[in-house]
């Protein structure tokens, strides 16, 4: 196939899914054809190999679909790669794709009807299935999926699972697209959404439209690495923005670090009165903001705190434990 084949209907489809692969051959033929078989045919698919070792390219290239355009590049990363496709797409509405997900056939024609029906909603995702390379684990990604309540969540962690999004291009058009600065990466998903909230509604569809496959070895379950400490700093930023503080306020900072147990950002003595003051704070101004329920927000706000004071004491007492055992045994010992 041309490496740049044109929609054949000479004019921009509806959708442009973008779509990185590196070294995906394993689930790659089934990713490709969940996209083909969705029921809005109306779309371009933006396939870019980000340098594969693989079989990946054969793979692709073995599809003669007019609709997919396939791109072959050095390895660049995903963040890079996914700007590359942002310029490449003709689409009104982007939708992502990752090479070992499966959309569900009437994922695109749900989520289009959902942002043609919501003008103020900049992007939206759906509900998933978890699978674990090949087991079915019965366990599902079902995030909240109003806007107020996305809008809190997003404050702390991602609540959006990225190959199920689907956004306007005007969106980036006003945000920028994904952040190629290595010490903000990964995630380089949650960084952009956090961005996106700030200007646009945001929503998740509560069915199940997507099954996503976990890989064991995921960055984000490797324990402390970069993964975490980008996700402190973005959620400490994402505080400082919504209350208009500096964004190396350290009581943000230290409920971005007991969110997420990113406890070598901690300060050595958190002022936990001031933290509830500003989750609280929060939770306002966002129910002021999108005209969402005040109560609800506040109740949130105040199950996190009580949350990570609880975390703060088990970590305290878990440290302090062990020492004190040992003053304990010190001392039966000079009695004897």
């Amino acid at each position: 196939m041309p490496k740049d084949s044109k929609n054949p209907k000479n004019r921009p489809p509806l959708v442009s899914v973008l779509f990185p692969v590196y070294n995906g051959a394993p689930f790659l033929a089934e990713a490709i054809d969940s996209i083909l078989d969705q029921t809005e045919k109306d779309f371009e698919l933006i396939i870019i190999n980000d340098g594969s070792t693989d079989e990946s390219s054969i793979i692709v290239r073995s599809y003669t679909d007019s609709r997919i355009r396939f791109y072959e590049q050095n390895n660049s990363g995903l963040a890079a790669t996914l700007n590359r496709a942002l310029g490449l797409a003709q689409g009104r509405f982007l939708a992502r794709q990752d090479q070992d997900d499966i959309s569900h056939p009437l994922r695109f024609e749900r989520q289009v009807q959902f942002l043609e029906t919501h003008a103020n909603c900049g992007m939206v995702g759906t509900w998933a299935k978890i699978i674990g390379g090949d087991a079915d684990k019965s366990r599902y990604h079902r995030h909240p999926t109003d806007n107020g309540t996305l809008q809190f969540d997003l404050l702390f962690n991602n609540p959006f699972v990225h190959s199920s999004v689907m956004l306007r291009s005007s969106v980036f058009d006003a945000v920028g697209g994904y952040c190629t600065d290595k010490n903000r990466q990964p995630p380089e998903d949650y960084e952009l959404w956090s961005r996106v909230a700030r200007r646009f509604e945001v929503a998740n569809i509560p069915e199940v439209l997507l099954i996503y496959r976990e890989v064991p070895t995921s960055m984000s379950r490797n324990g402390l690495n970069p993964f975490l400490e980008s996700l402190v700093t973005i959620s400490a930023e994402n505080l400082a923005c919504l209350l208009n503080r500096p964004s190396d306020n350290q009581d943000l900072i230290d409920i971005a670090a007991l969110t997420h147990g990113g406890y070598q950002r901690l300060s050595k003595i958190p002022n936990f009165r001031r933290m509830r003051r500003a989750l609280v704070a929060a939770a306002d101004l966002l129910s002021e903001r999108h005209s969402c329920d005040r109560d609800m927000l506040r109740r949130r706000a105040l199950n996190m705190f009580n949350s990570i004071r609880t975390r703060f004491y088990i970590t305290c007492c878990r440290k302090l434990l062990p020492r004190f055992l040992i003053t304990v045994g010190k001392l039966w010992k000079f009695r004897q």
